[in-house]
């Protein structure tokens, strides 16, 4: 079998059977392809060829040529796929080895979620133009994406009937297809009301957020609308959507809201990832030490 084939079919398995969204897809896919055109290279084009002769070295010295050119977390990344699809082709019989497991994972870069401070989120939600049928949708976007944490995957994903406005409920279909039900308050609820106030006819099979056309919103229209009114408010922090998530997290665990509940609320499969937040309140407890203490403030 050609290594292109069992790609394809290795990524329908990903997609039908374990419910990867389709961003993971193309991750994958683009990761697997440039693998396989390293193997096609070294005379290992099919999957027989790639079960009998790929050993160790092959997948290391591949890693090595990507090291000047790819950050850590890349190429954990692509390590990953790898494993993933030789464990994939190990089970269903097509090779007898998989190496992919003594290839020991490059050590990646910690880096702490990047978040922004309650009264710069103030800010930030009181930017859009609610006088315009765009600023009411952007402020809505903001609220929920806040008051829910949620992935900006899962926000422009929603349909209206997620949403239980007199509840204050939405369902979120996140990572892995684990459906989910994360609260939301009152703002975020004024903000939902007005902005459906511009669709009457909306059904509950729509999408809940739409462009000016009436398509749904797609992650990097969210980028792009969040840089615009970072701009507007003349923020000197660099925020992605995901970054509105992160801040929502570092928010309550600072507010007193323990780990288990920020967890089951970000959609966590893991605890350890929920953990990272000790980490960024830490941080944030010392930037407020150094810009305040007398001191500190003697000393500059």
């Amino acid at each position: 079998m050609e290594l292109g084939l069992a790609i394809e079919q290795f990524l329908e398995h990903l997609g039908t059977r374990r419910g990867l969204s389709a961003h993971t897809l193309r991750a994958y896919s683009q990761d697997l392809c440039d693998w396989k055109k390293d193997l096609e290279a070294r005379g290992l084009g099919t999957v027989d060829r790639l079960g009998e002769r790929l050993e160790p070295a092959h997948l290391r010295s591949y890693l090595s040529g990507l090291h000047e050119s790819h950050e850590r977390s890349s190429l954990c990344r692509r390590l990953s796929a790898i494993r993933c699809f030789l464990r994939h082709l190990r089970v269903e019989g097509w090779i007898s080895r998989d190496i992919g497991v003594l290839v020991p994972s490059p050590k990646a870069q910690k880096s702490l979620p990047r978040f922004i401070k309650i009264e710069e989120m103030e800010e930030l939600l009181g930017a859009p133009d609610e006088a315009t049928v765009l600023g009411r949708r952007d402020r809505a976007l903001f609220e929920l994406m806040y008051a829910a944490g949620l992935r900006v995957s899962e926000t422009v994903g929603l349909d209206l009937g997620a949403l239980d406005l007199s509840q204050g409920w939405v369902r979120v279909m996140g990572k892995g297809s684990k459906e989910r039900l994360v609260p939301f308050g009152g703002p975020a609820r004024a903000a939902l009301e007005a902005t459906l106030g511009d669709r009457p006819g909306a059904g509950p099979g729509e999408p809940l957020f739409v462009n000016y056309r009436g398509g749904r919103l797609t992650s990097r229209s969210v980028a792009r609308i969040l840089a615009r009114h970072l701009v507007r408010i003349a923020a000197s922090k660099v925020l992605s959507p995901h970054g509105i998530r992160h801040s929502f997290a570092t928010h309550l665990l600072a507010a007193g809201a323990d780990l288990r509940t920020i967890q089951e609320l970000l959609g966590h499969a893991r605890l350890a990832t929920t953990q990272r937040y000790t980490h960024v309140d830490l941080g944030a407890l010392m930037d407020e030490y150094r810009g305040a203490h007398p001191l500190n403030q003697k000393n500059r």
